[in-house]
């Protein structure tokens, strides 16, 4: 993931929004997560991602597709792989890499606000980076318990209205969003978009599809300039992520293309080295 949002961050991508598809009256949407990569080793990635946010009930993860890579010489199939592990570990690994980033180093307890398919990677993945001392993971009727001694805090939830509120937040934490992908709904209030320094995956697409960035924006809690940088500018060094013990850092996570692209190929090149995988002619 780091990889990947540096070579964002340094123009190597062409990365449109992504289309997607709503009918009324219903809470399923299929997207189109579409990249391009050029250089040495030129290649397209598409995702078509199915979320149903009912599928939690169900006991399936709420994001279902395929990620496709094709060659970016020839336009040949590379690979096809099933989207619903990719975008979980993806997912996870981007916060992860945000929490190394943001977090203060001495961040000891970890709060996951949603149990479901995103918080149980995020439980495992996150611990990667920091050492910490206490790790919850709460539903949405225990959030202000869990949340209020918590360094670092996930949001990976579906919910619409927000389950996270500013005065339960510790000075110093940092907070990862990663459940509110559509500009209507949100996580976070509006007074924790507004107290924090806010970072995403990236710019455009938060001002299209955050609904944390775009309703606090609606309710004139925030300006248009309220978002600091691309996690990919911290990484590059253009800017210099947290300044203080006490500030506040939210990493609005979108969930990006590249990071589809960067982790199939990592996919592709395990199958390769283990002899995994099925290989097939089109």
């Amino acid at each position: 993931m780091e990889r990947a949002l540096v070579a964002l961050a340094r123009g190597e991508i062409h990365l449109p929004l992504r289309p997607m598809v709503k009918p009324p009256g219903t809470d399923s949407v299929l997207a189109l997560m579409s990249v391009h990569r050029g250089g040495d080793r030129p290649v397209y990635g598409l995702k078509t991602v199915a979320v149903f946010p009912e599928n939690a009930a169900r006991g399936l993860d709420p994001h279902q597709g395929t990620v496709t890579l094709y060659d970016g010489e020839t336009g040949q199939v590379v690979a096809v792989m099933n989207a619903t592990p990719v975008t979980a570990i993806r997912t996870a690994a981007a916060s992860a890499l945000a929490t190394r980033a943001l977090a203060r180093e001495d961040a000891r307890v970890l709060a996951i606000v949603g149990a479901g398919h995103q918080g149980r990677v995020h439980a495992r993945v996150l611990p990667a980076v920091l050492e910490f001392d206490e790790v919850v993971l709460a539903d949405r009727d225990e959030v202000e318990d869990a949340v209020r001694n918590a360094d670092v805090v996930v949001t990976a939830t579906s919910s619409r209205e927000p389950v996270l509120r500013r005065e339960w937040l510790k000075e110093g934490a940092h907070i990862n969003a990663v459940g509110a992908c559509f500009p209507d709904v949100r996580e976070l209030d509006s007074e924790t978009v507004a107290a924090s320094t806010f970072f995403t995956d990236r710019r455009e697409s938060a001002e299209n599809e955050a609904g944390d960035f775009v309703l606090a924006l609606a309710e004139g809690a925030i300006g248009e300039d309220h978002i600091a940088a691309e996690l990919g500018d911290v990484l590059v060094g253009t800017h210099p992520g947290r300044t203080s013990s006490d500030e506040i850092t939210v990493f609005e996570s979108l969930g990006l293309a590249v990071e589809d692209l960067f982790a199939a190929e990592y996919v592709v090149h395990r199958a390769r080295e283990t002899g995994r995988g099925t290989t097939a002619d089109f």
